[in-house]
This record gives structure tokens, C-alpha cells and sequence, in this order.
């Protein structure tokens, strides 16, 4: 209809989180930023609805000068790798600040205008064109969950946030450096589509995508750059662990598909077997970590690390089933790991402890909670009939076809998650009833419900009928497919 629905999309957080500034009640500030965020959910609904599944070019794009002298313009699109994770992140929009009703109790109106902040950014982050202004929102977010952690976080918060900066923003500086070589190598614009289009000299790319590969891999996180995200997510409140997890890991697994993938085709196949094992590397190192915690935020943190693994094993397998793997699993991970960490903040509010050896019994205690923790515990450790078995078999279908040896360390990765999450579930709710006793434990009432069934219906949705969600994705990713390997041929 000619409406500039992206902007609509990102700047509706915006919005909300200066009328936020204008209310004094708590209640009333909580009542408006859950409206804001289901008010931005239906707008990607409606964006969804009207996406062409057919076609691999950008949709509902928007383009204006913004700083003619450089060439950089304020230009958004969207396409079918990124439509389902502009999706995802207004659905755990909402689901967070539900998630925070309770559990946030002071400065409560600074509280809901960060994490307004933050999704305005993270969504124009999955929608931008221009090389520029989606740098801009990559850097710009780091604040609001910087304050996130910082301000609302646990005992650790401070040295937590610190770390979570320090790092990302390392790699965001390196980021920068390649912005601004591939700026120089690219004739000069910034226009994504344009750079993607260029043939860059070898040794150039090879450059570049080592500048991004450590941005990226902080993000993500891998093996080795991952030591800050344990730390965040143990500090964070439930709300940062949601959109941590659900959301701010996929910025690095996007910026692989966005940018390294069909700007540096070469580099990208070169490189593809270092890819590989340390994706390898990081599914089996986090299922190790996952299985030795004692603390149950720690076990789902080290368990993305894993998951992860399986995303960027799937990109870098440089095939069909390996990158819709990759890529349905990144959303897979946001749904089912989102929930997860909804569930740890829900119990911790009940008992102000996360020791697994202090759990047990929760089973009779909350019924219809662990009923639905068993179901996400089922999903992470990719039962079939939950979303996760999809992806995870589009992976190492894909990653047994690019390399024997590191579908095997997949394999022995998924029998990992298999141990730390039955054990887990097994401590937690089927153990002596030691937490029903002691805690006097309530079952979830209906606003943990309404956040939690969400998450529920696409864990099933995707699982037991899954076409919907590679349709969206299928006509870009055979376009990538044949990018990276017409032009990554060549080396």
C-alpha cells in the first residue's frame, strides 16, 4: 500500500518508549509498553502476511538520502533470511515485558524505555540496507543492554555488563575497520545490495572476512570468544536473558549470512573447513560446560553456546539443507532457549536461589509449569515433534554431506544436550520433593502463562509442520547458494 512499514516497525518501540517518559505510575508504564510491543507484533504479523515467498529480491524496501557526500542512505528491506527473526524479535518483545510485570520493581519506567530501546535497534539491525546505518544499530544496541545487565542485573551486574561491553565492542571496533575497507574496495557505498554485487580481489576478502569473523564470532558467541555470555546471563534479569538469547546471539550468525557469505564468496568457501571445526569445537566444549553446572542459568547459558554451534556448522556447510538449517534453528533457538530462560526467571522469583541441587519435587509442587518445562527441555534437545529436530537434522544433513568428521562432533554434541537436559529435568522435577516443601512453591499463574504459550505453540507449529517457515526462507537461500558458489569457485 506504499506505507513505509519497516519504519513503521522499528520506530513503534521509539515511540512507545517516549510516551513512556510522560507516566507516573508503574502500572501505567507496564500497561503501555506491553501495548507498544502488541502493537509492533502485529505490524510484523501484517508483514509476514503480505510477504512474497517466490521471489529472492528485498520487499517493503525504503530508501532516502541521508548523507549524500558519502553516499549513505537511510534504506531498509527485508527478505527471506531476515523476515523470521524481525518476527522474533517483536514476539519476545512482548513476552519480556510480561516477563518482567514482577520481577522488575525499581525504576521501573527506565527499565521499559531500554528495553523499548533495544528492540527498535535490534529490528532496524535485521532490516537495514545501507552498510552504515546498520552499523549504527549494531553499536547503539550494546547500550541498552549494557544498562540492562548493568542497572538491573545480580550481585555480579557491574563487572558483568562491563565484560559483555568490553567485548562486543572489540569486536564491534574490528567491524568498523572492515566497514570502512570494504567502503574503500566497493567503489564506495555503502548500499549492501551494491557490495554484494562486487567482485573483491581475493587477499582482499580474505582480510575481511577474518575483521568479521571475530566480530561476528563474539556475537555469537564461539570458541574462544565466548567467556562474557555466562556471566551476562547469570547477572542479566529475565527480560536480558530473553532478548540475549532470543535475539542478540543471532546478530553474529546474521552478520555471517548478511555479509560474509555473498560479499566474500571466495573467502567464505577458503574458509569453510576452519568454520566447521570450530563449530564442531564449540557443540561439544559447551555440551561438556552445560553438563558439569550446577547453577541452572549457567546450564541453559553453556547450552547456547552449543546450539549455536549447530547454526554456524549449518551456515558454513555451504549447502541447502545445512544453511535452511542453520537458519530455522536460529529462530528454533530463540523460541525454545528464550523459554528456558523464562522458565529459570520464573522459578528463581519463587525462590531466590538457581542450585539444581536445591530443586527437587517441582513436579507436584507446579504441575502445569514443569509440564511445560519438560516440553522446552524436550524441544532443546530436539525430540522429534518439537521445532528443534527439524533444524537440527537440516544441519547435519547438510553438515555429514561438507565434512564427515565434524558431523560425527555433531552427533556427540546432541547426545551431550541429551544428558545435561534430562539430568537436569530429572533433579529439578522429578527429584525429592525438597523445593515444594521448602518454598512453598506456586504454580504459574495466567500472566507467566501468556507469555509462555507463544513460545509453546511455535515449538509444536514448527516441529510438526514446518514448510510454512522454509517457504519463507527457501527463494534466499537458493540465491545465496548460487552467489557463494558462482563466485567462490574461483579460489
Amino acid at each position: 500500500m506504499g506505507l513505509p512499514l519497516l519504519s513503521f516497525i522499528i520506530f513503534t518501540p521509539v515511540a512507545g518508549a517516549a510516551v513512556l517518559m510522560f507516566l507516573r505510575s508503574d502500572d501505567a508504564v507496564r500497561r503501555t509498553a506491553l501495548a507498544v510491543t502488541i502493537l509492533d507484533l502485529a505490524l510484523c504479523v501484517a508483514m509476514l502476511a503480505s510477504f512474497d515467498t517466490t521471489t529472492h529480491e528485498m520487499q517493503f524496501t525504503e530508501r532516502r538520502l541521508w548523507v549524500p557526500a558519502l553516499g549513505i542512505t537511510y534504506a531498509l528491506g527485508i527478505d527471506g533470511i531476515s523476515a523470521l527473526f524481525v518476527f522474533l524479535t517483536a514476539l519476545l518483545g512482548s513476552i519480556c515485558v510480561l516477563a518482567s510485570w514482577v520481577a522488575i520493581d525499581r525504576k521501573v519506567k527506565a527499565f521499559m524505555v531500554s528495553l523499548l530501546s533495544m528492540q527498535a535497534l535490534m529490528l532496524g539491525v535485521f532490516c537495514a540496507l545501507d552498510l552504515f546505518l546498520f552499523y549504527v544499530f549494531w553499536e547503539a544496541m550494546l547500550i541498552p543492554m549494557y544498562l540492562i545487565i548493568g542497572v538491573w542485573g545480580g550481585e555480579g551486574r557491574v563487572y558483568a555488563a562491563f565484560k559483555f561491553f568490553l567485548y562486543t565492542l572489540a569486536g564491534s571496533l574490528l567491524f568498523l575497520i572492515g566497514v570502512i575497507v570494504l567502503y574503500f574496495n566497493g567503489g564506495e557505498t555503502f548500499d549492501i545490495l551494491a557490495l554484494t554485487a562486487q567482485d573483491l580481489p581475493f587477499p582482499v576478502q580474505s582480510w575481511l572476512f577474518f575483521a568479521f569473523l571475530i566480530a561476528f564470532a563474539v556475537k555469537v558467541p564461539m570458541v574462544p570468544v565466548h567467556t562474557w555470555l555466562p556471566d551476562a546471563h547469570v547477572q542479566a534479569p529475565t527480560a536480558g536473558s530473553i532478548i540475549l538469547a532470543g535475539v542478540l546471539l543471532k546478530m553474529g550468525a546474521y552478520g555471517f549470512l548478511r555479509f560474509s557469505l555473498p560479499m566474500l564468496p571466495e573467502a567464505s568457501v577458503y574458509y569453510s573447513t576452519l568454520m566447521l571445526s570450530l563449530s564442531a569445537l564449540a557443540i561439544v566444549y559447551g555440551g561438556l560446560l552445560a553438563l558439569a553446572q550446577d547453577d541452572l542459568k549457567k546450564l541453559v547459558a553453556y547450552s547456547s553456546i552449543s546450539h549455536m554451534g549447530f547454526v554456524t556448522m549449518g551456515i558454513f556447510a555451504l549447502n541447502l539443507r545445512g544453511l535452511q538449517g542453520g537458519i530455522l534453528q536460529m529462530f528454533n533457538h530463540g523460541v525454545t532457549t528464550g523459554a528456558l530462560f523464562l522458565f529459570v526467571g520464573l522459578i528463581y522469583e519463587r525462590t531466590h536461589t538457581r542450585s539444581i541441587a536445591e530443586y527437587g519435587g517441582l513436579m507436584k509442587a507446579a504441575p502445569v509449569y514443569t509440564a511445560f518445562l519438560a516440553l522446552f527441555t524436550l524441544s532443546s534437545m530436539a525430540l522429534p515433534g518439537t521445532n528443534s529436530f527439524i533444524g537440527e537434522l537440516l544441519v547435519l544433513s547438510g553438515g555429514f554431506a561438507a565434512n564427515l568428521a565434524v558431523g560425527a562432533a555433531a552427533v556427540l554434541g546432541a547426545l551431550l544436550g541429551a544428558a545435561y537436559l534430562l539430568g537436569m529435568y530429572r533433579k529439578v522435577a522429578l527429584g525429592p520433593a525438597s523445593v515444594g516443601v521448602r518454598f512453598k512453591i506456586r504454580d504459574a499463574n495466567a500472566r507467566e502463562l501468556a507469555a509462555t504459550l507463544p513460545l509453546a505453540v511455535f515449538v509444536l507449529w514448527v516441529g510438526l509442520y514446518p514448510k510454512p517457515f522454509l517457504n519463507i526462507m527457501d527463494a534466499s537461500v537458493e540465491h545465496l547458494l548460487v552467489q557463494v558458489h558462482a563466485k567462490g569457485s574461483g579460489q
